[in-house]
């Protein structure tokens, strides 16, 4: 179990830190950090062995970027961040501690940040980056200028870190490793609570108890929204009211303070009534699809309109409100094969993107690539992450992504195309990432619709699989195959458990 502990709040503040190094700065949550950092005008350089998309914008920002880790990279450095996925024997934190820099956890560095700010933090086991990219495009619409990290890739507010001038500053607070209680919000957002990260929290209950307590820590002049449909979020309102905490909640529970009623999903996008402690609010639209969406979005409506933001700016950000990137990003169309990436690897998160992809792909089948993400969340949820997967039409599976874990045999994607409820011809499980656009390109036809998902290595795969289609054709106007090409490795050999794929190491919590 991880018992991690972290400083407490507020014992230093940006301006502080004076020249920072962050390792592993193409991460998606330390890229945002590092974005924001340097739009505040303090010196970053930060080390990464990937040339990440994210890195450009970096170096154009002023930011120096080390393609190697080495203990030169600190030369000059005050202050190094590191993420919970960083080894504590890494070569840059040894020699951080042999120089007595100042070391900070990546939240820490964060709140550090935050001081001085009324924080927007939200939490919850899905939706989180959705939410705060909508409520950070709520916030600009209203002319606030918030400063925001989002813990996903690129987002469509135009970054992933940005400090604003305004009061506000918008964050995602990650519960993987207890590190969300760094921080002392004005508003707590929790999406939802469902079972993941019992490595951290050895079960549900303790899970449910941190969330409890990260929304204590909500300034008392402040509030707590969370979802009145999602029965533990229920029961922590419940609680938390009966302590004298402010908490609103949205959904479609009859009690809940806004709710959503006549929810429509299509491929055009999705829309709602909204009605809020009884008055009418009229409809709420987005461009894209998805009862959850819907939900993500109600939570920032109903941050927006109890901060005493107009609601008119609301519904037009959600109107313009595009998307996330791996978050229902369409990559593109090939021989009339359409492709998604969607960052979706808990079965809750894959059900929802699944059934909305459906809606998209009309007459079309839905093929998923997936790519498990850690080796005990694929051995815990196996039967939930099988139940999930079942509802495309065919399957190809890439071995667990789980950067330092161990898979024991009888462990990870081989159980689990096994698991998965659909005809052997229908699934299939890929032991070569280089192997996988011909596997897709064999089964995909001209109507159809390729979604790569899982861990943050399959991000990189839509871009191959588009090539790979344009290329050679979609494979066969049947859509049909006979059997796969690829033969399943035997449990306990083929790749480690660092899975297939691109050299990657995960920088953020997952």
């Amino acid at each position: 179990m991880n018992t991690a502990q972290f400083s407490p709040a507020g014992t230093v503040t940006a301006e502080e830190l004076g020249t920072v190094h962050l390792i592993g700065v193409g991460g998606v949550g330390m890229s945002g950090l590092a974005r924001l950092l340097l739009t505040r005008g303090i010196p970053v350089s930060g080390s990464e062995l990937r040339e990440w998309p994210t890195l450009a914008g970096l170096r154009a920002l002023g930011g120096t970027i080390h393609r190697s880790h080495e203990v030169a990279n600190l030369d000059g450095v005050d202050t190094v961040v590191y993420s919970t996925a960083i080894p504590q024997d890494h070569v840059e934190l040894v020699e951080a501690r042999r120089r007595g820099l100042l070391i900070l956890h990546r939240s820490e560095a964060l709140a550090a940040a935050m001081t001085g700010r009324r924080t927007i933090a939200v939490a919850g086991t899905h939706g989180k980056t959705t939410t705060t990219s909508m409520a950070t495009l709520i916030l600009q619409q209203a002319g606030q200028d918030p400063s925001f990290v989002i813990g996903g890739e690129i987002s469509e507010v135009g970054s992933n870190g940005h400090h604003g001038s305004g009061e506000y500053f918008v964050a995602e607070a990650d519960e993987s490793d207890r590190s969300f209680l760094r921080y002392r919000p004005f508003v707590s957002i929790i999406t939802n609570i469902d079972r993941d990260h019992l490595n951290t929290y050895g079960d549900f209950a303790g899970l449910e108890s941190a969330f409890a307590d990260f929304a204590r820590l909500t300034d008392p002049d402040g509030f707590v929204v969370t979802c009145a449909d999602d029965p533990s979020c229920r029961r922590m309102a419940e609680t938390l009211r009966a302590e004298g905490r402010t908490v609103y909640t949205y959904g479609e529970a009859p009690d809940a303070d806004l709710r959503l009623s006549d929810i429509v999903s299509s491929a055009q996008g999705g829309r709602y009534l909204a009605t809020l402690e009884g008055t009418p609010l009229g409809e709420i639209r987005m461009p894209v699809p998805g009862r959850h969406m819907s939900l993500n979005s109600a939570a920032a409506v109903l941050t927006a309109c109890k901060l005493g933001l107009g609601l008119s700016d609301a519904v037009a950000a959600l109107a313009a409100f595009p998307g996330v990137r791996r978050r229902f990003e369409r990559k593109g169309v090939a021989a009339g094969v359409l492709v998604y990436d969607e960052y979706a690897y808990h079965p809750v998160s894959m059900t929802a993107a699944l059934q909305t992809l459906r809606d998209v792909a009309g007459d079309g089948r839905v093929i998923v690539v997936f790519q498990p993400y850690r080796v005990y969340r694929t051995r815990d949820l196996q039967a939930e992450l099988a139940t999930a997967l079942a509802i495309a039409d065919e399957v190809v599976m890439l071995e667990v992504f789980g950067p330092g874990e161990v898979r024991q045999p009888g462990e990870g994607g081989v159980a689990l195309v096994a698991a998965i409820d659909l005809p052997a011809e229908r699934k299939v499980f890929i032991e070569s990432w280089t192997d996988v656009p011909a596997e897709v390109v064999r089964r995909a036809g001209k109507g159809d619709l390729v979604v790569t998902m899982g861990a943050p290595p399959i991000s990189l795969m839509g871009d191959e699989l588009l090539a790979a289609l344009a290329e050679q054709g979609a494979g066969g106007e049947s859509r049909g195959v006979t059997g796969p090409t690829s033969v399943a490795t035997p449990v306990g050999t083929g790749p480690s458990a660092n899975g297939s794929g691109p050299d990657v190491v995960a920088r953020d919590a997952g």
